[in-house]
């Protein structure tokens, strides 16, 4: 394990005081408007019953959906561009995203499969990953081949995500909307528990083998002379990527671009030549904290789901990546 620099330090401590901000600050709108004080007092259990209920059963599991959402994407994204060497390469834009959600719609709408939304975007995410690679042949996921299988197999999962809405009836059509857009509105709790317990044991396993992760960054005869054993750490790397990825869907559906946007701004604030995973995850528990309040309350009582604010927000950049490259590598 590699200890972390100053500059490091600086950056996750930053991102840390962000995030806590944006969850005192969505715990305190909506609707009914709580002072952060009274945000405190209630997350004590001192607080008035009304504001109690209000902080603790109405808003407080959509945060904490919302944080261990956003920080499993980020990771994801970090892990998948570091395999990939390519700052395009997250699960958003090579399909899983949408190869998990197909699934979980699947399940949602009844379509004979009847195992849990979560299991179901879990083996989603697999699938769309095997074939990716498979079709990648021996390039793995390196090079822009992964990326155009990705393109081609997240194309087709939503169109299959499509097709499976247009032939069920009204009522299912809605219950799996918001799997297809993204939303942290009434979530199961048993979902964000597994994805919590999901996030802690990958986090753990990616702090075990980050200097070997830092290693994927040079060419491969370098990494093999630091001692890297790069088949095995690609294919646990990919394998935490989609297991991360596909836990996050179970709960707040595709929001790919988290994936996109928080490992650029670690990168950009940590020290170069490190893979930013911590930072990574705090920044993109932020975005999805601060999308989601933006969503509940910029057109209240009209919600916006998570999935489009963070679509409106990352389009731009990600057309300003495709237009204008970085010349500079991941680190």
């Amino acid at each position: 394990m590699i200890m972390p620099d100053k500059r490091t330090t600086l950056a996750n401590s930053s991102l840390l005081v962000l995030l806590l901000l944006a969850v005192i600050t969505s715990l305190s709108m909506g609707t009914v408007q709580v002072s952060p004080p009274d945000v405190l007092q209630a997350l004590m259990g001192n607080a008035d019953p009304m504001t109690a209920f209000v902080v603790n059963e109405l808003r407080l599991s959509r945060v904490v959906a919302g944080l261990l959402s956003g920080a499993a994407l980020a990771m994801a994204g970090c892990l998948m561009q570091t395999l990939a060497r390519n700052r395009l390469a997250t699960p958003g834009i090579i399909g899983i995203d949408n190869a998990a959600t197909a699934f979980a719609v699947a399940s949602v709408v009844g379509v004979g499969l009847s195992l849990a939304p979560s299991a179901m975007a879990l083996a989603g995410a697999a699938c769309a990953t095997a074939i990716a690679f498979g079709l990648a042949g021996a390039n793995g996921t390196r090079g822009y081949r992964f990326i155009v299988a990705g393109i081609g197999i997240g194309a087709i999962a939503g169109a299959v995500t499509q097709v499976m809405l247009s032939r069920v009836a009204i009522d299912a059509a809605n219950a799996a909307y918001p799997w297809t857009v993204g939303s942290l509105n009434a979530r199961s709790g048993n979902s964000v528990l597994v994805l919590a317990i999901g996030l802690a044991a990958g986090y753990a396993i990616l702090m075990l083998i980050s200097r070997a992760l830092n290693t994927l960054q040079f060419s491969d005869a370098v990494a093999i002379a630091l001692g890297t054993r790069l088949k095995a750490t690609r294919i646990l790397g990919l394998a935490l990527s989609v297991l991360l990825t596909g836990l996050a869907v179970s709960v707040c559906g595709p929001v790919g671009l988290i994936a996109l946007l928080a490992p650029e701004l670690a990168r950009t604030i940590c020290r170069p030549g490190k893979v930013p995973l911590t930072a990574s995850a705090l920044a993109g528990a932020t975005f999805m904290v601060a999308a989601d309040l933006l969503g509940r309350t910029l057109f209240s009582p009209l919600e916006i789901p998570v999935g489009i604010i963070t679509a409106i927000v990352g389009s731009p950049y990600l057309l300003w990546i495709l237009l204008k490259p970085s010349r500079r590598s991941l680190t």
